[in-house]
């Protein structure tokens, strides 16, 4: 299988891929087919899957595997593969680690284990028994919000001197923080943001990109405001960065708000033919109403097909 080779810093755009399903337990196999080319095709410097975009930790370890095999054969090395792997059991972190690389992913995405609070010592030493055991080089996933654990500070720097530790997913949110590793992790250690309304003040703050869900549906716009952004073009930076702020606010803002994220986007890119839009349990799809009320905000937006 062919593999994309992770051989200088990760930066630029890279899309945290949303899972398409026909069911709970089956993969939109065309519509995966038709979402990967569109990312590819709109110049995103790599994919992402099975992090929270991609409904990772609610799908079974079968799909997972079928989305990671699928992806990969269909990249075929045109850019990096991230995979998600973290689970609460350390042997089914790592066996899916052992899939990815099967398959050709590049590297994995590794977020502390949920449900138990976990000391920032144990963490440490998790991630350091991690990265001598896995076939893959590992990005660390700050996601306190859901895994209850942060990487402070301190556990990033000494993680970045570990070999197989390659940089640093910043899902917090916190511009302080991600200010703050950059300055204290060595040189060539990539930190991206996650949020994507705060890619521009990261990047001010030292990020090398961003890993923006909306790149699913327009991967070429948050392409241009990367690189215009990393330019210095400041009008049209901020161009850029009021068309991602008014596209954010039609899709994410419908319905129920601590779920309209990942269902705002998943009806988004049902919306404009892309693939299903259907959503994994626990969460819900759309109702028709909805629906209905997104595509009318796409469309006065230009992005209904």
């Amino acid at each position: 299988m062919q593999q994309f080779q992770l051989d200088k810093t990760v930066h630029g755009i890279i899309v945290p891929l949303i899972t398409p399903l026909e069911s709970q337990c089956r993969l939109d196999r065309a519509g995966l087919e038709r979402l990967v080319e569109h990312v590819v095709n709109g110049g995103v410097s790599g994919l992402f899957i099975l992090g929270t975009t991609g409904e990772g930790p609610s799908l079974n370890y079968g799909l997972r595997a079928e989305m990671i095999a699928a992806v990969c054969a269909q990249v075929a090395g045109r850019v990096p593969v991230l995979v998600g792997v973290t689970d609460t059991a350390y042997d089914q972190t790592m066996a899916m680690a052992r899939i990815a690389a099967d398959a050709g992913a590049s590297a994995v995405v590794v977020a502390p284990p949920c449900y138990f609070r976990i000391s920032q010592s144990d963490l440490l030493r998790y991630m350091q028994r991690f990265a001598e055991d896995s076939p893959l080089p590992a990005f660390l996933y700050n996601m306190p919000s859901l895994t209850k654990t942060a990487f402070e500070l301190e556990t990033v720097r000494q993680a970045a001197g570990i070999p197989g530790i390659l940089g640093l997913k910043d899902s917090s949110g916190d511009l302080d923080y991600l200010a703050s590793v950059v300055r204290s992790v060595r040189a060539g250690f990539p930190v991206m943001m996650g949020p994507e309304e705060l890619l521009v003040d990261a990047m001010r703050a030292g990020a090398t990109g961003g890993v923006c869900g909306g790149a699913n549906l327009n991967p070429r716009l948050f392409v241009e405001l990367h690189q215009a952004a990393a330019r210095g073009d400041v009008e049209r930076t901020s161009q850029l960065q009021t068309r991602v702020r008014e596209i954010s606010a039609a899709m994410y803002t419908v319905g129920d708000r601590s779920t309209s994220y990942l269902r705002g986007l998943k009806s988004a890119v049902a919306a404009v033919g892309l693939c299903s839009g259907t959503t994994a349990l626990p969460f819900s799809p759309f109702t028709a109403e909805e629906h209905r009320l997104l595509e009318s905000r796409l469309d006065a937006l230009g992005l209904t097909v």
